[in-house]
């Protein structure tokens, strides 16, 4: 009987580039699937974009919890535990419910002849196999990457949504946002709800959704949020959503979302139209839409964590995602030094990335991060140099020394911000959690 932890070595292990390989197609996937007999009992959403995916799903996964019904979500990469990659009502599996998975998919694998499935593949059947054993009434399927042959589209969407395009990727994607899009746009289906939350979408995604016929809908179009307006009486403290339901326009007055920054009004606009999208199959009632909202959490979404300095953990590692986090840093207030914890992959726009930071860090705590597409602190250190992007620079072996370091040297009235990679935002977490 394995160990989870010597299961997680067996997946590494199938593939030569270990948890970092990645081999884009269909075709392992549905072998060990069709050996396994997996038939779709439930409502599934699937969710793909560059950004906004993981907020997204937040949202459905704690709206559905809160409608009372059982719902499974898959989403990667993870934190802390490879548990949290799979969740049953908010909550990470057992070792025991993954390693049971984990056992069933390895059987099915070498009965379809020794497939040599990629880290993502297993996991993604794997997660599956624990939805079904847990008789899930709704499960949420993150894309891992692209779309269109990501193992996750391996399943059949009832609704599938596209967040974002943006420029990531690039090596496996294509050079530009009318390929990415035509990838992400993969994962819609003929006939079936088609949502996109890109208020300007590639043509690419447009063209492939009315090529095969998908219910296409696009926010500002059939689905959208509107901000309470400065000349009129409306509450700040609430905004509304809107979406067309056949003739009727539909309004809904909500709270603001749980997770900070102006952007999240997109993903929870998404969400809900998905939610309306699915009405027939999973009703949910504005009873299980306010509060599923309001506290819907997830680390390292510009996370603030409480007390002085003022510490903020964000993923972002694009240049899409750092424009937010630019633009949601300059909304906090007043501080006095922000000083950086960064470490990024190589395979990352780093200059595009940084370039939104440029005269904001006064300094930066530069991590090297470990593997065949980890970047040195020293790289990262030359790119602030030659963009020159101000504040000094201080480099250290660890995300976790990079924190430590940053901790050590912030004043109450400073703040800290860990981003560039989950990576870097899992040590910062490691070293906080271990801090007194």
């Amino acid at each position: 009987m394995k160990t989870l932890e010597e299961w997680l070595a067996h997946l590494e292990g199938l593939h030569p580039k270990g948890q970092a390989g990645i081999e884009l197609g269909l075709d392992r996937i549905r072998q060990v699937k069709a050996v396994l007999g997996q038939i779709q009992h439930c409502p599934v959403i699937v969710v793909g974009g560059t950004n906004g995916k993981g907020s997204t799903c937040a949202y459905l996964e704690n709206i559905i919890d809160r409608a009372g019904y059982k719902v499974g979500c898959y989403t990667s990469p993870h934190l802390l535990a490879y548990n949290e990659r799979v969740r049953l009502n908010g909550r990470s599996v057992s070792n025991d419910a993954l390693c049971a998975a984990f056992a069933r998919v390895e059987a099915a694998r070498q009965q379809a002849g020794n497939v040599a499935l990629t880290y993502f593949e297993f996991g993604t059947l794997a997660a599956w196999e624990v939805f079904a054993e847990a008789g899930v009434e709704a499960a949420i399927l993150e894309v891992g990457l692209g779309g269109r042959l990501d193992a996750v589209n391996a399943y059949e969407p009832d609704v599938s949504i596209v967040t974002t395009v943006a420029l990531d990727h690039t090596d496996w994607l294509g050079p530009d946002r009318e390929s990415i899009g035509f990838e992400k746009a993969g994962i819609y289906r003929a006939g079936k709800p088609a949502l996109c939350a890109d208020p300007n979408p590639p043509q690419s995604l447009l063209d492939h959704a009315a090529s095969i016929g998908a219910d296409l809908r696009l926010i500002g179009r059939d689905f959208g949020f509107e901000r309470p307006s400065a000349e009129t009486n409306e509450n700040r403290l609430q905004w509304r959503w809107w979406c067309r339901s056949g003739a009727q326009l539909i309004k809904r007055a909500l709270a603001y979302p749980g997770l900070r920054g102006p952007t999240q009004l997109y993903n929870a606009a998404v969400a809900l139209a998905a939610l309306d999208a699915l009405g027939n199959k999973l009703p949910v009632t504005m009873q299980a839409i306010r509060p599923g909202l309001i506290e819907t959490e997830l680390p390292g979404r510009f996370q603030v964590v409480p007390g002085k300095p003022a510490i903020v953990l964000d993923v972002g590692h694009n240049p899409q995602a750092i424009r937010v986090l630019a633009d949601n840093l300059s909304s906090m207030g007043f501080f006095n030094q922000t000083l950086v914890v960064l470490g990024m992959l190589n395979d990352k726009d780093i200059v595009g990335a940084l370039a939104p930071l440029k005269d904001k860090v006064d300094v930066w705590h530069l991590a090297t991060l470990e593997g065949p597409r980890g970047t040195r602190a020293e790289a990262l250190a030359a790119i602030i140099a030659e963009t020159k992007l101000g504040g000094d620079v201080i480099c250290h072996a660890s995300p976790q020394a990079a924190m430590q370091a940053a901790k050590g040297q912030a004043a109450e009235s400073d703040r800290i911000l860990a981003f560039g990679s989950f990576y870097t935002v899992a040590g910062a977490l490691e070293t906080l959690r271990k801090s007194p």
